[in-house]
């Protein structure tokens, strides 16, 4: 059942083939990409593809919302110095169009592509998994107050 789904994935482009196992019945599959983004259908009309974004949506965040607080918690105080001082969060409201929030994920996406799709062998030796976290969150159309961000 498995390599059911992991060839539906393949089909997608989120998985490949890997190294082959020990012997001719393992199949080996590796993750095409180290995260993900996805965007609600535009179509007014595809209620079922914008209620499935809605479900990912919410699942995402109720997986990754305890993230910052466990990180802070058990990670943060065994840091070395310098770690220490890149981490944390950065909290930016800015007044932009559609357009240009769009802009802003994909120049973001160019920005850490080579970083996410690098091979092992080019990483550096000091290197070490960062996890980035990013919400784009649009306030409602009432929430406009006419200020400055």
């Amino acid at each position: 059942m498995a390599s059911w789904h992991l060839r539906h994935l393949a089909g997608f482009g989120l998985v490949r083939d890997a190294e082959p196992g020990p012997d001719r019945r393992q199949r080996r599959w590796e993750a095409v990409a180290r995260g993900f983004r996805f965007e609600a259908p535009e179509d007014p009309a595809d209620e079922e593809g914008r209620s499935a974004a809605r479900v990912l949506s919410r699942e995402m965040f109720l997986r990754s919302g305890d993230l910052p607080n466990r990180w802070a918690a058990e990670i943060e105080p065994k840091l070395e110095p310098a770690w220490r001082r890149l981490a944390g969060l950065a909290n930016t409201r800015v007044v932009v169009s559609a357009d240009e929030l769009a802009a802003i994920e994909d120049a973001i996406e160019r920005i850490l592509t080579p970083y996410v799709m690098r091979d092992e062998t080019a990483r550096p030796a000091d290197g070490r998994g960062v996890r980035l976290l990013r919400y784009a969150l649009p306030e409602s159309a009432e929430d406009q107050t006419g200020g400055t961000p």
